[in-house]
């Protein structure tokens, strides 16, 4: 099925995650692109995006930031920081100052995007768990089971039921 959909070989259980292209992929112009109209929606899109992330709180931008950062792989304070155009350590005594820490926000994350990805995607159970960048599927269970007190199979189940 993946070998049809990419029109590729496929290699599971590799010692790592990675797709190739040939080197004249890249010389291929992308067929939707144009330069013109980028350059006049692009400033726009990136000044409504800070407005935005301006607007909420330090809370939300952690984990908005958290959230795009995700994608299989597990970012620190310091990545977030980084982000956000802050210190680590001002961004740690800001959350502090809010009550906050960051691994609380770290978790709060991780349950918003997997509830997401249960609900709006058809992704293996796996592959959620190395999205939200948990070294292994049962880490990822786990902590599914702490927040919801369900697997998270069973509560895709039941929650795309009722939706």
């Amino acid at each position: 099925m993946y070998e049809t959909h990419f029109q590729c070989p496929i290699k599971f259980r590799a010692a790592r995650n990675f797709l190739v292209f040939n080197k004249a992929d890249m010389d291929v112009p992308f067929v939707t692109y144009n330069a013109d109209l980028l350059a006049t929606v692009a400033p726009q899109l990136e000044a409504e995006l800070k407005r935005q992330l301006a607007e909420k709180n330090l809370r939300e931008q952690v984990k908005g930031t958290l959230k795009q950062l995700l994608a299989g792989q597990r970012p620190g304070i310091h990545d977030v920081a980084r982000e956000l155009r802050l210190s680590t350590r001002t961004l740690q005594r800001r959350l502090t100052e809010d009550g906050a820490t960051f691994q609380q926000l770290m978790e709060e994350a991780r349950r918003e995007l997997a509830r997401h990805y249960l609900l709006h995607s058809s992704l293996e159970l796996n592959e959620t768990a190395y999205l939200l960048g948990y070294e292994d599927a049962n880490s990822f269970f786990r902590a599914f089971h702490e927040w919801e007190g369900t697997s998270p199979g069973q509560w895709r189940t039941v929650h795309m039921a009722s939706a």
